[in-house]
C-alpha cells in the first residue's frame, strides 16, 4: 500500500524546523510531501536545502486548508493520503497500525491516530483527541475532550473504535474515497472541513476509525490561535454549513435551536470582555445566510443521510449538567 504524508505549509519555517525531523525519522514506509500555500518566508528553501528527499508542491495562492490540499493532492499518486499538520510530532511505528486497519477493513475510508498535547504529553489534545462526534445541533466533541476540558491519557481510549469524524491534524484517507467525494469543500477555507468530509463519507456508507496504537503529539493553534476571532468566525460558520449540507431530518427546529445557542455564545463572549469574538459569531451568521441557497442545493445531493448524533445537546450536558468527560455522557 503506497502512502503519501502530505504537510501543508504557509510561512511555517519555524514549525518545519521543529517538527519535520520526527516525520522524516519515523516515516520510512511513506513518501513525504510539503505543499506550500504561496508562502512569503523562506520555508521552502529550508526544506529543499535540508531535506532533498522531500517532494515539494507549490500552490499559486493561499486557498487555506481546503483548497490547499485539494489542489496539491491532484498531483500525488498514492493509495492513502496522510494529511499532517506542520505542528505535529510523530512517533516510532505511527503509520503501520493505520495501514493494518486499512488492509483488513475494506470499508474503512478514514482513520485518525491518538492525538496528544505536545506541550503536555500526558493529556489529549483539543483537535481530535481520541476521535470525534457531533451532537444534534452540530457541535463537535471528542473522546478525551469536551469543549475546553482535556482528559489525561491513562489508557481509557486504548482501542480501535468507530468514530464520526477524524481530526484534520492527522488525517488518513483512502485516495479513491477522497476523490470520489470531491475532496474538501473549498468554501470553508479552514476549520470543520474535515468534519464535513467525514460526514459525507458516512452518508456514502464508509466507516471512520480511531486507532490507538498510532500516536502523535500536536502543538495546536500554530497557524490560527484560539484567541484569534477569525478562528471563532470560521468554526461557527462552517459548522452551520456542515449541518445544512448533511443533516438528516427536518432542518427548521434544529437550525432554530442551533442559532439560538450561537446567540447565547455571543452574549457569553461579551460578558467575558471578548467583543471581537462576539462580533465574529454575528459575522458568521451573515455569511451563513449569504451562502444558504447554495448549501440547500448541496443538501439535495446528499441522498443517503444517516443518523449523525448520539447526544442531543453536548452544550446542555456540559454547561448545565456538568458532564465534563466523554464517559460521563
Amino acid at each position: 500500500m503506497k502512502i503519501a504524508v502530505v504537510i501543508l505549509n504557509w510561512n511555517g519555517k519555524k514549525l518545519l524546523e521543529q517538527f519535520l525531523p520526527s516525520v522524516v525519522e519515523h516515516s520510512n514506509d511513506a513518501t513525504i510531501y510539503v505543499v506550500d500555500n504561496a508562502s512569503t518566508d523562506d520555508s521552502i528553501v529550508f526544506v529543499s536545502s535540508n531535506y532533498p528527499s522531500i517532494k515539494i508542491i507549490k500552490n499559486s495562492i493561499n486557498g487555506g486548508f481546503a483548497k490547499g490540499y485539494n489542489d496539491a493532492l491532484k498531483h500525488i499518486e498514492a493509495d492513502v493520503f496522510c494529511l499532517l499538520n506542520s505542528d505535529v510530532e510523530v512517533t516510532k511505528n505511527w503509520i503501520t497500525p493505520i495501514i493494518n486497519v486499512f488492509e483488513n477493513e475494506s470499508n474503512t475510508a478514514i482513520i485518525q491516530p491518538k492525538i496528544l498535547d505536545y506541550k503536555n504529553k500526558d493529556y489529549f489534545e483539543y483537535a481530535g483527541a481520541a476521535g470525534g462526534f457531533i451532537d444534534k445541533y452540530g457541535f463537535p466533541y471528542c473522546r478525551g475532550r469536551l469543549f475546553n476540558t482535556l482528559e489525561q491519557d491513562i489508557g481509557q481510549y486504548d482501542d480501535i473504535a468507530d468514530i464520526f469524524w477524524a481530526s484534520g491534524a492527522c488525517f488518513f484517507v483512502r485516495s479513491e474515497v477522497f476523490k470520489k467525494l470531491n475532496g474538501f469543500d473549498e468554501h470553508f477555507f479552514a476549520h470543520i472541513e474535515e468534519i464535513d468530509l467525514c460526514w459525507r463519507a458516512k452518508n456514502s456508507g464508509y466507516n471512520i476509525k480511531y486507532v490507538y496504537q498510532s500516536k502523535v503529539y500536536h502543538l495546536g493553534g500554530a497557524t490560527l490561535s484560539k484567541s484569534n476571532s477569525k478562528k471563532t468566525y470560521l468554526n461557527f460558520r462552517n459548522s452551520l454549513f456542515t449541518l445544512i449540507k448533511n443533516a438528516k431530518g427536518p432542518l427548521f427546529p434544529v437550525m432554530f435551536f442551533r442559532l439560538t445557542l450561537d446567540g447565547v455564545a455571543s452574549v457569553k463572549f461579551l460578558f467575558e470582555l471578548k467583543p471581537s469574538h462576539s462580533l465574529a459569531i454575528l459575522k458568521s451568521h451573515v455569511s451563513f445566510y449569504r451562502y444558504l441557497p447554495y448549501y440547500l442545493k448541496q443538501r439535495k445531493l446528499q441522498k443517503n443521510k444517516i443518523k449523525y448524533f448520539s447526544k442531543t445537546s453536548i452544550v446542555i450536558d456540559y454547561f448545565l449538567n456538568k458532564k465534563t468527560t466523554y464517559k460521563c455522557l
